[in-house]
């Protein structure tokens, strides 16, 4: 069915203009200031009053998740509903199989779990967290079937972290792809032996999961990361940036010429390290990693996020409910890592960051949709609205007021990280693709209409070109 969004406000990352918006076959294919004359049975949508966004992407999410003795909450269902909600038509999802499973076996894996179960559009990051004789035929294969990108740990030793030489080797066959690779910037090794030394000093509690991994260990291996770029001419996105030091790291690897990009994550600008210090399991709630931080760090946060430092706005999500949490009860290092965030993401950041001034809408647009479409190899088919475009359109009603809640949310978990916040507009229509999935607040779409976008590679290096074409 033809769809004809009008009197509408347009907004991109690099314009705003009011005009009517037609599509059909999926696709934008008229805007005008005045579309009337549509075939019968076009539905029509009225935005008086009201933003037309690009659809959202969140870059980062983990939804089908093995992880510290547990599963993840969410199905790509319950994950994908709870996007649309929220305003996201296509998340990137991490495949992350640990070190014990086969590669291959595990992207596979991760696919099945999510075909013809998502509501909205999808892609993967390929994580890698080993290096064998397989590994590189392997992720050769995944490449070519259209995931461009890579992830790597330097984080959660024995489980999903990689050493110094498989981040070599990884980063050299990124560079020869030309596909960007995202990573966990920590110190296994020195978060490992922090950990056991507070526990054996009976810091057991989850209010020690933030000292046991402090600002300076994210700064580490945010360097050490572009000390690995600069040498192996891969190009880098580091994932759920949280503090100054880790930020003035990755903004020196830039000056340096280090193709270097940065990602921060929701949470990190708007909750502090206090919500982890709380009292057993409403500690526990808060415990991600890297873990939340002092509170003016978000300052810094929100300053390079306004002045477009920080590239990319996501989520992380990765929701375990309270059962879960206390697996970790005596013993911090055994809770969960995660908060669930894919639903609230869009409406905190333009109630915290537009409305208090913290960013313009342009900036608001780009960092949440423009820019992971080009970083990730979506655009212009995702990130903007033009003709030719896909038909992800975020109807967005700046009048709507609210609070979150677990009890009204579509996210899979029995609580909410932000619990109490209030919201300042919500997504009013959106759509994928052309189909309206949500209206005022409630999924109303298909389910399972979300496709598995593939991606070509456009990072090769100079070397990687010039070998190519010989």
């Amino acid at each position: 069915m033809p769809l004809l969004i009008k009197n509408g406000e347009i907004v991109t990352a690099e314009s705003r203009y009011r005009a009517d918006l037609y599509a059909e076959g999926e696709t934008i294919t008229r805007i005008a200031t005045h579309i009337d004359d549509v075939p019968p049975g076009t539905e029509i949508i009225d935005a008086t009053g009201k933003l037309v966004f690009p659809g959202f992407i969140d870059p980062h999410v983990h939804i089908y998740l093995p992880f510290m003795a547990t599963f993840a909450k969410d199905t790509h269902e319950t994950a994908s509903i709870a996007a649309l909600v929220g305003g996201t038509t296509t998340y990137i999802e991490m495949c992350c199989p640990s070190r014990t499973e086969d590669t291959l076996a595990g992207y596979e894996l991760w696919k099945s779990r999510a075909a013809g179960n998502s509501a909205c559009d999808y892609a993967f990051h390929m994580a890698v967290t080993r290096w064998d004789e397989q590994t590189e035929k392997q992720l050769r294969e995944i490449v070519a079937d259209g995931t461009a990108s890579f992830k790597i740990f330097l984080s959660y030793k024995n489980f999903f972290g990689v050493d110094d030489a498989e981040m070599f080797h990884t980063l050299k066959l990124a560079a020869e792809l030309g596909v960007i690779t995202t990573a966990h910037c920590e110190n296994a090794e020195l978060v490992a032996q922090l950990q056991q030394e507070l526990l054996a000093a009976g810091k057991t509690g989850p209010e020690w999961h933030e000292p046991s991994r402090p600002t300076g260990v994210e700064a580490e291996g945010t360097g050490r990361f572009a000390t690995f770029l600069k040498h192996t001419g891969a190009t880098g996105y580091v994932v759920h940036l949280s503090c100054a030091a880790a930020l003035d790291a990755a903004l020196a690897a830039r000056r340096q010429g280090v193709p270097l990009h940065i990602e921060s994550v929701a949470p990190h600008f708007l909750l502090d390290k206090t919500y982890a210090e709380r009292e057993g399991v409403e500690g526990m709630k808060h415990v991600m990693s890297p873990p939340l931080r002092e509170k003016p760090n978000q300052d810094a946060l929100w300053t390079a996020l306004g002045a477009g430092f920080i590239d990319t706005v996501g989520t992380d999500h990765c929701p375990f409910d309270l059962e879960q949490k206390r697996l970790g009860e005596g013993n911090f290092t055994h809770i969960p890592n995660g908060i669930p965030g894919i639903e609230e993401r869009v409406n905190l950041m333009y109630t915290y960051g537009v409305k208090r001034g913290r960013m313009d809408l342009h900036r608001f647009v780009d960092a949440l949709s423009t820019r992971p479409a080009q970083l990730f190899g979506l655009a212009p088919r995702k990130g903007t609205i033009a003709v030719g475009s896909d038909a992800d359109i975020v109807v967005y009603d700046p009048d709507y007021r609210g609070t979150l809640s677990a009890k009204t949310q579509h996210t899979n978990n029995d609580y909410n990280g932000f619990e109490g916040f209030a919201i300042e507009g919500r997504p009013s229509v959106v759509t994928v693709r052309g189909k309206v999935q949500v209206r005022d607040g409630q999924f109303t779409g298909e389910r399972g209409r979300g496709q598995l976008l593939r991606r070509k590679p456009q990072y090769f290096t100079q070397q990687a070109k010039d070998a190519h074409a010989g």
